[in-house]
């Protein structure tokens, strides 16, 4: 695809002149080589009547205003620290700006404007409190126990996406090498819902005692896991269970992504026998108050409790 080139000086001369001759608008565009569209938005530029010059004069602006429209977080005292209490609730710009629009709120900003006033004297400070990802290698995880747990259900016979409520995918994220257990994590995959319950190992028994603790607070229809010997026991949870192909973690994408979110607030080397289940629930609390593009800029915990997901609220 050609990258989007501005209409020269020549060519807004050549758009009046033929303009003035009557041409239509896709008679222009096939003597320039334009879009139809592109000469269409030009001539309403000037409305009074296609003018070069004037064309030129609109168009320079509407370029200038846009590059300068992270200003506008400057001179709203308001809408600044609007951005900035949901950026320190870990919200990102694509989420503040979305649920800005949604809630109708009496001043909005692109996700555009909020990253370039990001990267401004004034703005950048706020950087810190941003989610990002830390790219890196991916190492594939061994599984000890590859063909070697009972009763698998491939997830190819799992026949449904996100459609109905109470499909979840469930992981572990563990603690440094010289920390001890971590935490049994799953999300409801229609409402994004996150759970992270403590774990004191990696053990079959843990990981089933957590699944039991979220079964009875949560609408539990099935759960996707991959093959890891914790997942041994999924037999015993008395519901549909199914299994990703082996080192193939994007096909259960919905955990993945939010332990990535855990581990904004607890890097890799956390010893998580020195954390608390209460801190632990504040950060997921965070994650599941978040709005999501994905969810219409509505937050986890919002769909979970319209979809009845939740059983208990604690």
């Amino acid at each position: 695809m050609k990258a989007f080139k501005y209409l020269s000086s020549d060519e807004r001369s050549e758009i009046e002149i033929l303009n003035i001759k009557g041409y239509k608008i896709r008679e222009i565009a096939r003597v320039l080589g334009r879009s139809p569209n592109t000469i269409s938005l030009e001539l309403k530029r000037v409305p009074s009547g296609y003018n070069a010059t004037y064309a030129k004069i609109y168009a320079i602006n509407k370029i200038r205003d846009r590059r300068l429209q992270w200003s506008k977080i400057e001179s709203i005292p308001l809408l600044k620290q609007y951005i900035i209490q949901r950026l320190k609730d870990h919200w990102n710009p694509d989420e503040i700006s979305g649920r800005m629009k949604k809630d109708r709120l009496p001043w909005y900003v692109s996700k555009s404007a909020i990253y370039e006033w990001l990267d401004t004297i004034r703005g950048e400070r706020y950087k810190v409190y941003l989610y990002a990802y830390r790219p890196g290698r991916r190492h594939k995880k061994k599984d000890g126990l590859h063909g070697q747990i009972l009763n698998m259900i491939p997830i190819e016979s799992r026949g449904f996406g996100r459609s109905r409520y109470g499909a979840w995918e469930s992981d572990l994220v563990v603690s440094g090498r010289s920390g001890v257990g971590g935490l049994s994590t799953s999300i409801e995959r229609k409402s994004r819902y996150l759970s992270a319950l403590k774990v004191k190992d990696f053990s079959s028994t843990e990981k089933q005692k957590s699944l039991i603790s979220l079964m009875e607070e949560c609408r539990v229809k099935s759960f996707t896991f991959d093959r890891g010997h914790e997942n041994s026991k999924h037999y015993e949870l008395g519901i549909r269970t199914y299994f990703c192909n082996a080192y193939h973690p994007w096909e259960k994408g919905g955990i993945e992504n939010a332990n990535k979110m855990i581990r904004r607030f607890f890097p890799k080397k956390t010893d998580f026998s020195s954390v608390s289940q209460e801190e632990v629930n504040r950060i997921v609390s965070i994650i599941n108050n978040k709005p999501r593009k994905i969810l219409g800029y509505r937050t986890a915990y919002e769909v979970a409790l319209a979809g009845g997901v939740i059983n208990r609220v604690s």
